[in-house]
């Protein structure tokens, strides 16, 4: 920077535009010279270095708009503060500071901003002094000062990514240098993140910079605190989203009967279009937001996924999913994220989060909240993840029906007792059943898989005195022995008084007794921007091939019938089916689509049916 850069417009004064005008090294020097002299009582200090002093706070003070020289003026003086740092003292140069950290680097041309960033690191490294300050700065920043109508100014649009990732490096660059900086930083991001009424430009914008964070050199030091907290978010937005903002009496058109795959086509595009979430939610705004969040959260999830750091990743995720996700009542989106995560790493992550799950149900240590919501997602989990291999259904299945026959031995000696008092057994069994619903056609393709499925004890278990089959939703059931009878399944029992008890019990009326209630989080997801990180891997129903496919090739008109919103709701409450399984198996009146129910709430029963896609938690009883 040479002297015609230095100069400050407005000074009258000969020897003062003298001072300015001189070269770089002595302008550091000049800089130096004015923080050194105003470190007394401001009572003692000379009047002109008083002067010269305000004017450098004038000089990098970003309220008043600056022409090309003016900026030019304002990249040497932050240059020659960052080489007098140790001069600076926050009992005489309070306004200088206070200038610096107020300063919004969106508004800095890229050479300005990369000297103050210059700066901010080196006053952060300053004895610890002013640590927390140039933290605060840096995080403030995360987002631009100014968001219009829920949307980033265009001007700031093509800039974001530049500065997140300059923003990131300071903060890197920091930590490496001063110990005490990342465990300060969790504070500062804590205390800074979004709040449920924030805008979702904001929110955003403050995750996606902050998630930047969340890389090899800080993963191990905060990345764990960072993932929770932005999952914490994403969950409470979560459940602020309420069943009645989903559940519009005006919408039900049989919407949630049909299945989600075709609401993205062109023929639907009218209807729903880029519009979608807003008609599904009745423009929700923490739908909204909850829905460009999951972008945020997948595009980093599909970066780690590219940088081979995923593993480590899922990990940190799995363990806040368990403390943080996986208890919580009404869930409806938030754990999406597990199954994009494992959907991105199909040979390790994808089973592990399936045998992570089963753990938790076949554990005696857990609580009963846990074991439930465990086997509602595995069960859920493996009938809509088609990355999942047959070879990992079949072994956690066997886990689960090995850990059902263990609970009916251990209750052998104990009696009978109230169906609630066996709501992880019911629910198990169950979730075996929804599964196969979803699966048994795929593990017959495979003899050793079939054989291995056929020596399970499904005949011991179904005939049990406990009786599942009056308990499990009647969906499930008939769907279930829809399928398993038309694969001989029960027929592949070797001991004919269970498959005589098996083919009597499939002429009786299923489910009800109790009501099971009970939700399957991977239900199709609602979300339209962040939906295509979902469906490429997602099973929909219509995608199913059933056991009995082949012998009916009307079955899918059958089913969209059924859906026809004409029909009468109450004809279809779980309650009042009435089925003769032994009848030829086209006369069965209950589709996949009513597999999964709400808990009963008056205002939605008296108009409408429940939709067969989405389903709040319901937890057993403490």
């Amino acid at each position: 920077m040479g002297a015609d850069l230095l100069r400050y417009d407005g000074m009258e004064d000969e020897e003062e535009v003298e001072v300015w005008h001189i070269s770089d090294l002595a302008a550091f020097r000049h800089v130096e010279n004015v923080l050194q002299a105003m470190r007394m009582d401001p009572n003692l200090v000379d009047p002109s270095v008083m002067t010269q002093y305000y004017k450098l706070v004038q000089i990098i003070d970003q309220t008043k708009r600056k022409s090309s020289d003016d900026e030019a003026l304002r990249l040497t003086t932050l240059k020659a503060l960052s080489e007098a740092v140790s001069k600076i003292d926050i009992m005489y140069h309070h306004s200088l500071l206070n200038t610096i950290f107020s300063i919004s680097i969106w508004h800095l041309q890229r050479h300005t901003m990369d000297v103050f960033l210059d700066l901010i690191t080196r006053l952060a490294a300053v004895a610890d002094q002013y640590l927390r300050e140039c933290l605060q700065m840096l995080v403030n920043n995360f987002t631009p000062p100014f968001i219009v109508k829920n949307e980033l100014p265009p001007w700031a649009v093509p800039r974001k990514k530049d500065i997140h990732f300059r923003l990131c490096e300071s903060l890197k660059t920091i930590s490496d240098t001063v110990p005490l900086a990342p465990m300060m930083l969790r504070d500062i991001i804590d205390r800074s993140m979004p709040k449920l009424f924030d805008n979702k430009a904001k929110m955003v914008s403050f995750v996606e910079c902050m998630l930047g964070l969340d890389t090899e050199r800080m993963g191990d030091l905060i990345g764990a605190v960072l993932l929770a907290k932005v999952v914490e978010l994403l969950t409470e937005l979560d459940v602020s989203i309420t069943w009645e903002d989903i559940l519009r009496e005006e919408h039900n058109i049989g919407i949630f009967d049909m299945e989600f795959e075709d609401l993205d086509g062109d023929e639907d595009e009218d209807v729903l279009g880029q519009a979608g979430t807003k008609v599904l939610f009745g423009g929700n705004q923490c739908a909204d937001k909850l829905d460009g969040l999951m972008v945020v959260v997948c595009e980093h999830l599909k970066s780690c996924a590219e940088r081979g750091y995923l593993p480590k990743e899922y990990d940190i995720l799995q363990t806040i999913f368990r403390a943080s996700v996986l208890r919580v009542h009404r869930s409806k989106f938030a754990q999406f994220i597990m199954f994009y995560a494992c959907s991105l790493d199909p040979e390790i992550c994808g089973p592990q989060f399936a045998v992570f799950l089963t753990d938790i149900v076949t554990k005696k240590e857990e609580d009963p909240i846990s074991r439930m919501s465990a086997v509602s997602y595995v069960g859920s989990y493996l009938s809509r993840a088609r990355f999942i291999s047959a070879n990992t259904v079949v072994a956690v299945l066997e886990r689960l029906l090995g850990w059902c026959v263990d609970y009916c031995d251990h209750q052998k000696s104990r009696g009978t007792a109230a169906i609630s008092n066996h709501q992880i057994f019911y629910a198990t069994c169950q979730a075996v059943m929804y599964v196969l619903c979803f699966r048994l056609r795929s593990i017959l393709d495979y003899e050793n898989l079939k054989s291995q499925l056929f020596d399970m004890p499904f005949g011991f278990l179904l005939t049990h005195p406990l009786e599942p089959l009056k308990v499990c939703l009647p969906s499930i059931v008939n769907e279930f022995l829809r399928q398993a009878k038309d694969a001989d399944l029960f027929n592949a029992f070797k001991d004919s008084v269970l498959n005589d008890a098996i083919e009597s019990d499939l002429s009786r009326t299923f489910g009800g007794i109790g009501r099971l209630d009970m939700f399957f989080p991977f239900d199709p997801y609602l979300l339209k921007e962040s939906d295509r990180y979902m469906r490429p891997n997602f099973e929909f129903w219509s995608m199913v091939k059933t056991t009995y496919i082949d012998h009916n090739e009307d079955h899918d008109d059958e089913l969209e019938d059924l859906d026809d919103p004409g029909m009468d709701a109450g004809s279809l409450d779980d309650d009042n089916v009435e089925i003769d399984i032994n009848n030829d198996p086209d006369d069965l009146d209950i589709p996949m689509d009513k597999m999964s129910i709400t808990p009963y709430d008056s205002y939605f029963h008296q108009s409408i049916s429940m939709p067969a896609r989405i389903r709040p938690s319901v937890s057993p009883p403490s």
